[in-house]
């Protein structure tokens, strides 16, 4: 199985970079519409797409505060792990490091799973950039395939 890194620097510190994923009121602003949850290691996690009528769980296997993030999504049992992985640099400096693993190199359309993903990552990291760093929260729901 293969993974799939993205990485991208956010100008504001690890603990708020943290909470924009965990906190249900944080996240909507550059990810998805609604969390049912926060996130904590053990918990399902029930997200909205209310733009896509689309709605998934995934299942948060880990939490390191203000550190990591991990978490399985996917259906069927063939989901992907997700890891978010922040390093602080300084206080105003915190690298984001998202790591999805689980791709099958042997399907036929594995070179578009991998493209199509690290688009994906790359948007919902330009909408926390922008969510975080200049208060916009409008971008989540430009990205058209």
């Amino acid at each position: 199985m293969k993974n799939n890194l993205t990485k991208m620097n956010i100008l504001k510190p690890a603990n708020e970079v943290f909470e924009a994923f965990v906190d249900p009121t944080k996240i909507r602003n550059f990810w998805f519409s609604h969390s049912s949850d926060r996130w904590e290691q053990g918990k399902t996690v029930t997200l909205r797409y209310d733009e896509y009528d689309a709605q998934l769980d995934i299942e948060v296997l880990e939490v390191e505060i203000n550190k990591k993030i991990m978490f399985k999504w996917g259906a069927n049992g063939e989901g992907h792990i997700v890891t978010i992985t922040l390093k602080e640099l300084e206080k105003s400096s915190t690298i984001i490091e998202v790591n999805e693993e689980g791709f099958n190199e042997n399907d036929d359309d594995f070179i578009s799973q991998l493209i199509d993903n690290k688009e994906g990552w790359v948007y919902m990291l330009t909408c926390l950039k922008a969510y975080l760093e200049f208060g916009v929260n409008e971008l989540r729901v430009g990205l058209v395939k």
